[in-house]
């Protein structure tokens, strides 16, 4: 499906080539370069394989409801498109991509969910996309390389200010970054701005990358041990280890030893 909403930018430049490659039972989508941008188990399609897209399902720990309306922007291999049809099939999925190789290749190759009411991919610029929307998106998952670094329009002030007035009166926005990026204290500063210092980091388990929160609304309930006893429910529900996650997020964000600390800016 094509869309209107696109920017100049794809145009102007050429986008990566996507390809895949596999490893015993996993496959993997690649965009110009060795490095692993999605992998799915052929054996296990909703598998989340790779540890910054389990990381990036720490949002769950937080959101008192199923969110009914999610927008992804980044297809890649559709990781998150399979999950959430697997675990939250009540959900509504719109995913973005700008790249067509990118989409052509996922609906041929990775086993993506049937299209229609409840999943759509729409070729696009999320960036852009998301500048339509107005309070009815209840999580944003953002995962958007080129294959050597992360989109610049996917961490301005200006992307992040249309996000949170796409976001539902307790959206969730996830973005997934790389620590080892020079910039990442920059982008961290942006998101913090324009979300009120309401921002939570989730390290994946490996390879640096984090996963990054940012609330509409303060979450209800942040002392850690209400989210110790979620975590152990989760895990048991999802199949995730979501009290790493919370144990990861207990050693980098602020707390006082009973509660996450978020105060308005």
């Amino acid at each position: 499906m094509t869309h209107p909403f696109r920017r100049s930018r794809f145009f102007r430049h050429t986008l990566p080539d996507a390809n895949i490659s596999e490893l015993g039972n996993i496959r993997s989508l690649h965009l110009g370069t060795p490095t692993i941008q999605s992998s799915m188990n052929i054996h296990n399609p909703s598998e989340l394989v790779l540890s910054y897209s389990r990381a990036m399902m720490g949002w769950m720990l937080f959101a008192d409801d199923v969110p009914q309306n999610i927008l992804q922007i980044g297809l890649g291999g559709g990781s998150f498109a399979r999950w959430l049809a697997e675990y939250l099939p009540e959900a509504k999925q719109i995913c973005i991509e700008i790249n067509p190789q990118v989409i052509k290749i996922a609906r041929a190759s990775f086993c993506l969910p049937p299209e229609g009411e409840q999943f759509q991919i729409i070729e696009a610029d999320g960036a852009e996309y998301v500048q339509i929307l107005n309070r009815s998106t209840d999580l944003i998952l953002v995962d958007g390389f080129d294959g050597v670094q992360i989109i610049d329009e996917l961490v301005g002030e200006p992307f992040f200010h249309d996000s949170q007035q796409a976001l539902s009166e307790h959206g969730i926005f996830v973005t997934n970054w790389w620590s080892g990026d020079k910039r990442y204290p920059l982008f961290i500063q942006r998101l913090r701005t324009i979300f009120h210092n309401r921002v939570l980091e989730i390290p994946a388990e490996t390879h640096g990358n984090i996963a990054v929160l940012a609330f509409q609304a303060t979450p209800e309930d942040l002392r850690l041990a209400s989210l110790k006893k979620r975590a152990e429910t989760l895990s048991q529900q999802y199949g995730l280890n979501f009290l790493r996650m919370l144990a990861d997020a207990k050693a980098r964000n602020p707390h006082n030893g009973k509660a996450f600390q978020l105060k308005a800016a």
